[in-house]
């Protein structure tokens, strides 16, 4: 059907690198996902310069950030640049090292101290240098091996959750960001995805940017002059906006909403109150009067406040949860030991309080300490003979409703529900399990040492044997075998902690219970977002608890639905409203200070309303600055980019599937083919991923793995022609017919015709990269000349190649030299304006710099006016000439920064000429051309 010549062409054009759209699109048609416009839009900004060191895509929470680096990491694979680090907290290693491997095909190894030993006992001698697969590490594993990351010339490095990094700018900021920032300072480019980059003010913006490019910014002095002092300038924000263009990238779920890309689900409230059985409200009075004490007998007085919170939290989850807390309490106590932190074993996240208080020390009185003693046995004895929940047995009776409400959506029959408690949650899975749900109950916490997590883990190796998905990370594996579990048919519930819920998607269920409810609205949002995300197909129910006996907890879940609006709408909270309120208010500070002092409900509800109006008041200047948010472009402008790239891209791809399946009509003998698959050798190949997973059929893609029959077909296409020269002259006989209408009707004009065509790789080499070109000519012998565009619908039509001896292709060598030049022009235009972007940052940089400097003279300019200001109405002699000598060393100081300040400007401008000089080598332009074939041509009926 085509003949080898178009075999050729195909097997070029398939595997050129050109366009940055064209190759993102290329690697996303060989990625198993659905992609979405706002994604490749993301990729493209973070591959659109070879010079560009680092980018930050901070799309909101939801909109798939792993698929945008996957994509990006995809294509760097695809370019041979394989040293690539992906550096993640230590709860997503395996599902990052799925989603790679799921999505992208692209092999990923989770290198910890384990695995790293273990090579080095292989004679590896630095785990970290491998070129065969991505290496995937936690932020305190790369920090501790420090030395090794920096030995390897990184082609890529990806941080994921990059906020972590955001104190890099303070002097005591973060040892673990400092020591990644110096580990991976000399990478090629890097990639940071965050959905807060900001959270608490604009120096964090600053500490990000150093991690991406040192040349960025000036110092840290220069940048809170230029932009901190002066937030309210908007010419200062608009500068800082317009400067930082080319290094942020964000999309908001609005903007895709709007654009038709993703059509996100709602999510419902169901509200469930229960009022707590006498003895569980006797309970709970007369704890939370022991802890509203001035003074602590039995606790640290350096742990009061952490201690104090903990057991607030503990004994609103269950009764069975501070009866365990309590025994622990006594146990300790009576080893003569004062109660710290370490009481607090059932919570997880209890170290999240521990910097926010400051408890003075104080000492004990020893019978006052005894008295204590007695009175927490006394309460520990009364928990344990509490015998019914009265939140549990609500759960029982929400729960049928809710999963009728979920399957009504379309949801499947699963719940996950979330509890603050280890201890509750053993607890909510006995009820459970002698209630209906026997053998259906999957608990996730932080280590999940129970008999059932341990005999789900072993089966899941079993099953696993020998295959990618087991990693060797306990950890990451033990949670992946349970998530696994919970997604079978088999099981309906999964029971998690805060810790166990960390990083986890859960889009196959759609029903989120929060038993516990925490204090902090970003961990609600976090929480129903392991469910209400990118890739969720249906309505999302949330379900909460209120106890209607305690004001104080109905005030809390009034804030965090009216307010926040968690648990309603199609969004939740925005990440900018989080991210604000938690600026400018500690909002568990502040209800935990509530629990704390307030005696009775009016109290409560008094400062409540006090929290609720500064909330108001945040909620309003964050309206008026999210108008000029940094990080936001201009909606109108941002749905118009993605509705161009969902076009282009479909354009692109439809042809691309186009092509690769006529490489397979080419290539292949025998084969049976339909619109988007054929049949080779009884084995079934699809061009869709949906196609082949609903088929079980091969993928027919130019993966990231070589070793698929679509990479033998280009190999075989390309080794026909010889090394140092083109394929033989021939003659091809095209034919029209009648399933060449439509998109190839432009050819009718030259049935009849003859011709010559020519086929040449146009390949630009700059910054360590390559762009090639595919350059068609024709014409006819009547000398009518055949538009590019004529030319390759001529190739993609069926055609019989004969031998045909030399060929006189003088009359092409006009129209080539012309697409050559034209080519050549638009890749210097190019190269200019990267080396423009680039300069313009340098300059940027060495005026930070010398701004810096300038500030110290400045400040000493001030300070001696000040002094000669004050001098002047000194009343003594004496005082006048003690002034004046303080004057004259206040000159010296300044005279001497202006000598610093005019060596440190040449040193500046010396450094700001070799970046320069080290672009301009960079960005030198070498060409080839290579002559493909060269064919006369007739087109027949």
């Amino acid at each position: 059907m085509f003949s080898d010549y178009q075999s050729l062409y195909f097997a070029h054009w398939l595997t050129r690198a050109g366009r940055t759209g064209d190759q993102v699109s290329r690697t996303m048609a060989s990625a198993r996902v659905d992609m979405n416009p706002h994604q490749v839009e993301a990729a493209c900004f973070a591959l659109a310069s070879p010079l560009t060191k680092g980018v930050l895509l901070a799309d909101e929470v939801g909109l798939g950030k792993t698929i945008e680096a996957g994509l990006v990491m995809a294509q760097k694979w695809a370019e041979k640049k394989r040293a690539i680090l992906l550096v993640v907290p230590a709860s997503l290693r395996k599902q990052w090292n799925q989603e790679l491997a799921d999505k992208f095909e692209l092999p990923s190894v989770i290198l910890d101290s384990k695995i790293a030993r273990d090579l080095r006992n292989m004679g590896v001698e630095n785990p970290f240098a491998q070129e065969d697969q991505i290496i995937l590490c936690s932020y305190e594993y790369i920090s501790r091996q420090k030395e090794q990351v920096l030995a390897v010339d990184w082609h890529l490095v990806v941080f994921d959750e990059a906020h972590k990094l955001r104190n890099l700018y303070r002097k005591s900021g973060n040892k673990t960001a400092k020591n990644i920032q110096l580990a991976t300072a000399h990478a090629e480019s890097k990639v940071l995805l965050s959905a807060t980059p900001i959270q608490n003010n604009l120096m964090e913006l600053y500490g990000l940017t150093k991690v991406m490019d040192e040349h960025f910014f000036g110092d840290a002095g220069s940048f809170k002059t230029l932009y901190v002092n002066r937030q309210k300038n908007r010419e200062s924000l608009a500068d800082l906006k317009q400067r930082i263009k080319p290094l942020c990238h964000r999309t908001l779920r609005k903007q895709v909403q709007e654009e038709g890309g993703i059509n996100f689900t709602n999510r419902y409230s169901l509200t469930q109150d229960f009022t707590p059985n006498p003895d569980e409200w006797a309970l709970y009075t007369l704890i939370s009067d022991y802890l509203q004490r001035g003074h602590l007998h039995a606790v640290q007085p350096n742990a009061r406040h952490l201690v104090t919170i903990g057991m607030r939290k503990i004994l609103a989850s269950s009764s069975r949860a501070i009866a365990g807390t309590l025994e622990r309490m006594v146990q300790r106590l009576e080893a003569e030991q004062l109660l710290g932190e370490e009481v607090l074993d059932d919570l997880e996240e209890a170290d999240d309080w521990r910097d926010r208080f400051d408890d003075p020390a104080s000492s004990s009185a020893a019978q006052g300490l005894v008295d204590e003693i007695e009175e927490l046995k006394r309460y520990q004895q009364l928990a344990r003979e509490i015998s019914s929940n009265a939140k549990s047995d609500a759960l029982l009776k929400v729960l049928s409703r809710a999963f009728e409400m979920t399957e009504r959506m379309g949801g499947a029959r699963k719940a996950v529900i979330f509890t603050e408690s280890c201890r509750t949650q053993q607890f909510i899975k006995e009820q459970l399990e002698a209630n209906g749900f026997n053998g259906r109950v999957v608990l996730l916490n932080g280590s999940n040492s129970d008999p059932d997590s341990r005999a789900i883990y072993k089966r899941w190796k079993q099953i696993h044997a020998g295959t990618a998905r087991i990693t060797g990370a306990k950890t990451a594996d033990m949670k992946a075998a349970l998530i696994e579990c919970f997604k079978g048919n088999d099981m309906d519930i999964l029971v998690s902690t805060e810790a166990g819920g960390e990083g986890i998607n859960l889009q196959f269920c759609s029903l989120v219970i929060n038993y516990d409810l925490p204090w902090n609205p970003q961990k609600v949002e976090q929480r129903i977002g392991r469910v209400h995300r990118y890739g969720q197909k249906n309505d999302v129910v949330v379900v909460n608890f209120v106890n209607r006996k305690n004001p104080a907890d109905e005030r809390v879940f009034q804030l965090l639905n009216d307010k926040f609006k968690l648990f309603e709408g199609v969004f939740g909270a925005s990440d900018e409203i989080l991210g604000a309120i938690e600026s400018n208010i500690d909002i568990e500070r502040r209800i935990y200070d509530i629990y704390q002092k307030c005696r009775n409900n009016e109290q409560i509800e008094y400062e409540f309303d006090q929290l609720q109006r500064e909330l108001d008041e945040s909620l309003a200047v964050r309206e008026e600055q999210t108008r000029q948010t940094l990080l936001n472009s201009m909606d109108r402008d941002v749905i118009a980019l993605l509705k161009f790239r969902r076009d282009s891209s479909q354009d692109f791809l439809d042809r691309y599937e186009q092509v690769l399946l006529d490489l397979a009509k080419a290539e292949l003998v025998n084969i049976s083919v339909d619109r988007n698959h054929f049949i080779y050798q009884g084995e079934r190949y699809d061009l869709s991923w949906e196609q082949v997973e609903q088929n079980d059929s091969q993928f027919f893609r130019l993966h990231t793995n070589e070793l698929k029959l679509a990479w033998d077909l280009v190999h075989q296409a390309k080794e026909r022609k010889p090394e140092n020269g083109p394929l033989p002259p021939a003659q091809l006989l095209f034919h029209y017919d009648g399933s060449t209408e439509g998109q190839y009707a432009a050819l009718k004009q030259h049935i009849g015709a003859s011709g010559l065509l020519q086929v040449e790789k146009l390949t630009f080499h700059y910054a360590g990269t390559s762009e090639e070109h595919l350059l068609v000519v024709g014409n006819r012998i009547d000398g009518h000349l055949l538009s590019p565009d004529d030319v390759e619908k001529l190739l993609r039509i069926p055609a019989e190649a004969s031998p045909i001896g030399t060929l006189d292709s003088s009359s092409l060598d006009e129209i080539m030299t012309v697409q050559r030049e034209s080519k050549a022009l638009e890749t210097s235009e190019k190269l200019e304006q990267y080396f423009e972007q680039e300069s313009s940052k340098l300059e940027r940089w060495a005026d930070d710099r010398r701004q810096a400097l300038q500030l110290t003279i400045n400040e000493l300019d001030r300070e001696i006016k000040e002094l000669k200001r004050s001098s002047r109405q000194l009343p003594s002699l004496q005082e006048k000439l003690t002034a004046k000598r303080q004057i004259k060393k206040r000159e010296r100081e300044r005279d001497k920064a202006m000598v610093k300040y005019h060596d440190a400007k040449k040193e500046i401008e010396q450094q700001e000429d070799k970046l320069l000089d080290e672009i301009e080598a960079r960005l030198e332009l070498t060409v080839t051309a290579e002559t493909l074939f060269t064919i006369r041509w007739t087109l027949a009926h």
